[in-house]
């Protein structure tokens, strides 16, 4: 079982330290941000295990970080020439995750020039033993280029949309596929989108290209010490009313759509049900005015961007979890989402569809349930079947607990993100 904190992780000896220099659009701003918490958890646990580790991230104005914080270090680039153009990064380059902003066009070269002169002043300043680029698209680009000129090894890891945007617009394709083609290692989230980013010319062979699920730090989200029903209580639940919770940016694929026409089956059977979605984002008034279509706008709660040091409260009052993700009308899809790791190390049973890296994590009618995608009558079924069976609710959350602590802790994945580190840095044989 493992269950350490990035303070208390350490490094095997059989192990070399490295100095990596991660290049990322996205990362929480400031502490409690929702925004790419995985980046974080990557960065601090690999610092943790005794590399390390350097982060070149673009400017924001709400960005609130230290220059050095828990030993990891933090570079920000400027690129806007307005304060209103900080948009780069940090899940606002996308409309509803699917439509490039037209501002975005207009700031890539400045971004793209800002981030290479980052990025070239600091592997020159001090040597570097690997590059690690989150995103083929945008960050890989300038990270390999730096790479080859400076002779660094560099790995892309890669998180969902940045194979979606290689794949639609080719242009893009065309530079994924020159950065594919240099990158010493790959590393995706899910199969599915590792299969997809080899068919643009990422690497096959097993020490180049790996599968690594994210994680999530157990001892952060476990059964709360306060009584649930004073944790119900103050989120303003009804002792014993059936709270289903969703958790995410307000984007196509997260399939917040398909709960809320789930919702009125399950209020024939259960009229005292709440769904709640904590999340902000491009999809919030359609998705407030089809639950007024729907009739059930009085059945939901939009909590709007909740943050993550909440979070274990409200996964605490639910009674599910829902992650009804799909791959969207334009082929993006997510790989795997920290929300339902989240939910899974809190115990809580959780019902998901089955696409992606989810399957990675949970096991029809062993840990959760999984459903087809776009099938709110499926979604319907599984929900009224767990309302109503309080025990299986029970089980599923004791063993989605168990997997995490055995597999799907970030002490374990960042082992894994170590492995190909060391192989690409040349410091360990494939």
């Amino acid at each position: 079982m493992q269950t350490t904190s990035p303070e208390t992780a350490s490094n095997p000896a059989s192990q070399a330290p490295l100095k990596i220099l991660m290049l990322t659009s996205s990362y929480p701003k400031y502490p409690g941000d929702v925004t790419a918490p995985f980046i974080e958890a990557i960065a601090q646990y690999s610092q943790a295990r005794g590399h390390q580790v350097t982060v070149v991230l673009p400017y924001h104005p709400d960005l609130r970080r230290g220059a050095v914080e828990r030993g990891v270090r933090f570079f920000p680039f400027r690129y806007a020439l307005r304060p209103g153009w900080n948009i780069w990064g940090y899940a606002a380059s996308l409309q509803g995750d699917v439509k490039v902003r037209k501002l975005i066009y207009l700031l890539l070269p400045f971004v793209l020039a800002s981030s290479f002169w980052k990025m070239w002043r600091l592997t020159g300043r001090e040597r570097y033993d690997l590059i690690q680029a989150h995103w083929v698209i945008p960050n890989s680009p300038v990270a390999v280029l730096v790479g080859l000129l400076r002779r660094i090894p560099v790995v892309i890891s890669l998180h969902g949309s940045d194979v979606y945007m290689a794949e639609r617009i080719k242009p893009v394709g065309w530079v994924a596929r020159w950065a594919f083609r240099r990158a010493a290692a790959v590393t995706a989230s899910s199969p599915d989108l590792l299969e997809r980013a080899q068919r643009l010319a990422a690497p096959k062979s097993a020490g180049r290209s790996a599968v690594i699920p994210y994680g999530v730090d157990p001892a952060t989200f476990k059964t709360p010490e306060r009584p649930r029903a004073e944790i119900r209580q103050g989120l303003g639940f009804g002792p014993d009313q059936p709270v289903l919770l969703m958790v995410g940016r307000l984007v196509y694929k997260k399939g917040f759509e398909y709960a809320l026409r789930a919702l009125p089956g399950v209020l024939e059977t259960f009229p005292e049900s709440v769904l709640v979605i904590a999340g902000a984002g491009d999809l919030l008034q359609p998705l407030q005015e089809l639950a007024a279509e729907l009739n059930i706008q009085n059945k939901v709660r939009f909590e709007g961007a909740v943050a993550h040091d909440r979070l274990p409260d409200y996964l605490a009052a639910c009674d599910l979890f829902l992650l009804p993700s799909i791959v969207d009308d334009q082929g993006n899809v997510d790989g795997l989402p920290n929300t339902l790791l989240e939910a899974m190390s809190m115990g809580r049973a959780a019902i998901a569809s089955a696409v992606a890296g989810v399957p990675l994590a949970m096991t029809d009618g062993e840990n959760g349930r999984l459903v087809p995608q776009r099938d709110p009558a499926a979604l319907t079924r599984a929900i009224r079947e767990l309302l109503a069976d309080p025990a299986l609710r029970e089980r599923y959350g004791q063993a989605a607990r168990r997997k995490i602590e055995d597999e799907l802790n970030w002490t374990a994945v960042v082992g894994r993100y170590s492995q190909i580190f060391q192989t690409a840095s040349g410091k360990r044989k494939p």
